[in-house]
């Protein structure tokens, strides 16, 4: 199981145990079944209104959740979160993006940060 902990500066963190392997469980659908009050509109990647920072709480495994969706690509470029450039980067050398979708980003088997 992974841990993921939830953080914003106007509430108390809390941490909670996500069933990863799934395949289904994103971030949003983890934080709604908590109560954490991740902010969220479409639910579908159209809208950005759930964007989150995430990073790995082991620095040796930068996984952070599966590959960006499509929809997350366009999302981050249009709102400037991340460049063609670095986009490009990530894509090549396999590196994970901080900027995540709560809807579209996948739990995995790793203890995250998720900064919302």
């Amino acid at each position: 199981m992974a841990l993921v902990t939830f953080s914003n500066p106007e509430y108390r963190d809390k941490t909670v145990y996500a069933v990863a392997g799934s395949h289904t469980e994103t971030l949003l659908k983890l934080a709604r079944e908590n109560k954490i009050p991740i902010n969220y509109e479409c639910e579908d990647g159209e809208c950005g209104t759930c964007l989150v920072k995430v990073s790995s709480v082991d620095k040796k495994h930068q996984r952070m959740g599966g590959p960006l969706t499509e929809k997350e690509k366009s999302v981050l470029q249009s709102s400037g979160k991340i460049s063609k450039e670095e986009m490009e980067r990530m894509i090549v050398d396999d590196l994970p993006s901080p900027w995540r979708l709560a809807c579209q980003m996948i739990v995995r088997d790793e203890d995250i940060l998720v900064e919302y």
